[in-house]
């Protein structure tokens, strides 16, 4: 399995120290070739990782929208944690929250990073520590390296960036800066640090800089979580520290491949979070036209259950001419006057033009008569 990662990291690294040699001004034995074949190589992994990205930041953001449910299950079974995971599976499913797409991107790189890692390393196996075969300089620089021949090894022993080899770093055993006599001259623990300092401190405020980014984004329930808060202290803070005080142990390739990541991130970070943006103000916007679609339109008389009865609302509902009607029948003066009947019947029932109720004079006489 192993192996499988160390042959896939070296074909893109491969590839792209092609395409960049290829450039006028640069050739095969550039630093700036092989550097730009590690941030590459960087691109061509997130590049692939983008989609589970997308969805590692949706799978963040439902989370915190489901933050309240959480807490009333936890808060409901406290005392019963068979129940409360039972729950919260249910929960998840039903919402379709997937856990694992949070971390898929995080884990993908993983396996890279220490695949690079190796690689980078197998270009110097002059020393004698874990996983270092202990050959001889001369051995080093005449043996393959994956799918890099004899020929792209002592390429890479030649390339230097501002003076120090991209496999160099800071705590190189003495022995083993012995790899690059041949190739350019054995290079000082200065010029490597020289190199390896500013891309330690770019690379420690990159990471605090993208967690800032992410943090900020957070719901204030989310944040308010004593596991987030605690990640949030992590990925502020300790993570870009870690970067400073490991920075010294790693190869300048690994820090570039460090800095060209977090770069990534962030540019993508911006990209995703304004995509989503968008999208919920579309949805904002939506509901608010279906809103102002079942309003009462400007100048319609809204409908008054007090004065009409139930069979006018119910006509009105299966054709809005009815109501209409009914409504211009009870506005209409009677020919003595008054208003005609305020609940007229349906259409079928309605009286004759030549039928009239008799009027306050008419049942004045009948009394008389009486």
């Amino acid at each position: 399995m192993l192996d499988i990662i160390y042959y896939a990291v070296s074909a893109i690294l491969w590839f792209w120290h092609r395409v960049f040699a290829a450039v006028p001004g640069l050739g095969k034995d550039s630093g700036i070739a092989w550097a730009l074949a590690v941030v590459f190589l960087v691109f061509t992994l997130r590049l692939v990782l983008y989609k589970p990205f997308v969805k590692q930041v949706r799978t963040t953001k439902q989370m915190q929208e489901l933050q309240p449910k959480i807490k009333e299950l936890q808060k409901k079974y406290k005392n019963d944690r068979q129940k409360m995971a039972t729950e919260m599976q249910k929960l998840q499913k039903e919402n379709g929250f997937n856990p694992l797409m949070g971390c898929l991107p995080v884990l993908a790189q993983v396996p890279v990073f220490l695949g690079l890692f190796h690689v980078l390393r197998s270009f110097n196996r002059t020393g004698h520590g874990i996983g270092q075969l202990g050959m001889t300089p001369e051995q080093n620089a005449n043996t393959a390296n994956y799918l890099f021949s004899v020929t792209d090894v002592q390429s890479f022993l030649s390339a230097r960036i501002f003076g120090a080899p991209i496999s160099a770093f800071i705590t190189t055993p003495v022995n083993e800066l012995q790899a690059f006599a041949h190739y350019g001259g054995v290079p000082t623990k200065l010029s490597i640090a020289l190199v390896a300092i500013p891309l330690m401190v770019i690379a420690g405020l990159a990471t605090h800089f993208n967690a800032r980014a992410s943090v900020a984004r957070q719901t204030a329930e989310a944040a308010a979580n004593p596991q987030a808060a605690i990640m949030n202290k992590l990925a502020l803070y300790v993570f870009p520290l870690g970067v400073m005080v490991g920075g010294p142990f790693l190869p300048i390739a690994i820090l570039l491949y460090w800095v060209s990541n977090n770069i990534w991130t962030y540019g993508q970070q911006h990209l995703v979070f304004g995509r989503m943006a968008k999208e919920d103000e579309a949805k904002r916007l939506e509901v608010l036209e279906k809103r102002a679609q079942n309003a009462p339109k400007p100048g319609a008389k809204p409908l008054d259950p007090r004065k009409k009865s139930a069979t006018q609302l119910e006509d009105a509902a299966v054709d809005p001419a009815n109501l209409k009607d009914a409504e211009e029948l009870q506005d209409a003066p009677s020919t003595n006057g008054t208003s005609a009947a305020r609940a007229p019947k349906s259409s079928g029932q309605r009286r004759s033009s030549g039928q009239r109720r008799p009027g306050n004079r008419g049942r004045a006489n009948q009394k008389r008569r009486r």
